[in-house]
């Protein structure tokens, strides 16, 4: 403890109070920001107008001197704060998990050396496979893993840890295979497992009514993880791409491809080469005019 002191002393040294003050309503009004947009995006936008409304209630009874009412109300939220946490406490945990590997992922260095080796070819075969399954109105659910872990799906599926072809992802989703009802899970750019269990959206007022179980899954994964998870419908042979709670429907194969290769292959460094290369190729000299134009120009 005395060496905590000493750090806050010596900070007070280096920083005037004010600073401190300022540093101090910050971080606090990022904090109740945070707070109230988890509880808005995570099923409890009612709830959080209900506390809103008992908020009011108490303080107007605190400023009117009801004694009953203030003693309710105090103890009501003493108690009210545990139930909460109990409450949404897998939307705490999901919450916490990507604050952790959202941080620490942006602590490694060199992680995308070799990404161009290890996912050109795979992204290859996932962009045909999603071409034939949809040519063919057959179903599909592929989860691609990036920074967070996908261990809980993976161990309620089968496990395979192969190289990813066109006919493995057809042969997996024919069906009468009796993998073809779950999702794979792609792994550095290996097929890792099969027939896995996805969690369903917690906002199925998001999918459409004609979309059935296999998007629900997609979209529920997207929201619990930073997977890629590619849908092929059944009915339709549409191919759907959910991503950090959002669903893009009616995608063709160089859509996909583009967005696996922006995901998993290309750096901050290499888009702005892109970029580049992009704009000097608007900065070519126009093309001479011919001799014919040149010499009504003349006249």
């Amino acid at each position: 403890m005395e060496l905590l002191y000493e750090i806050k002393y010596s900070l007070m040294t280096i920083f005037p109070p004010s600073v401190y003050d300022i540093f101090d309503i910050a971080l606090l009004s990022f904090l109740i920001y945070k707070i109230i947009k988890f509880m808005l995006e995570n099923r409890a936008g009612g709830l959080f107008k209900g506390l809103a409304v008992l908020v009011g209630a108490y303080l107007v009874a605190k400023l009117a001197h009801m004694k009953a009412l203030t003693f309710i109300f105090e103890n009501a939220f003493n108690v009210g704060i545990i139930a909460l946490v109990i409450l949404f406490q897998p939307e705490l945990r999901r919450s916490l998990e990507k604050v952790g590997s959202g941080g620490l992922a942006k602590l490694k260095f060199g992680e995308n050396y070799g990404n161009a080796t290890r996912w050109e070819e795979p992204i290859n075969q996932i962009c045909e496979a999603c071409r034939d399954l949809s040519s063919t109105q057959t179903g599909a659910l592929i989860v691609i893993e990036q920074n967070e872990k996908l261990g809980e799906q993976i161990n309620n599926g089968t496990v395979i840890n192969a190289d990813i072809s066109n006919q493995l992802l057809g042969n997996i989703f024919f069906k009468n295979s009796p993998l073809h009802d779950g999702a794979v899970i792609v792994r550095d750019g290996r097929l890792h497992a099969a027939g896995c269990t996805l969690p369903l959206t917690q906002k199925p007022e998001l999918v459409n009514k004609s979309m059935g179980t296999r998007h629900k899954a997609a979209l529920g994964m997207s929201e619990n993880s930073d997977a890629i998870v590619i849908a092929v419908s059944e009915e339709t042979g549409v191919i759907s791409v959910a991503e950090n709670g959002n669903l893009r429907r009616e995608l063709s194969y160089d859509d996909i491809k583009n967005l696996l290769t922006e995901r998993l292959i290309l750096t901050g460094k290499e888009k702005k080469n892109d970029q580049g290369q992009g704009s000097s190729k608007s900065d070519k000299p126009a093309p001479e005019k011919n001799n014919d134009l040149k010499e009504k120009e003349e006249t």
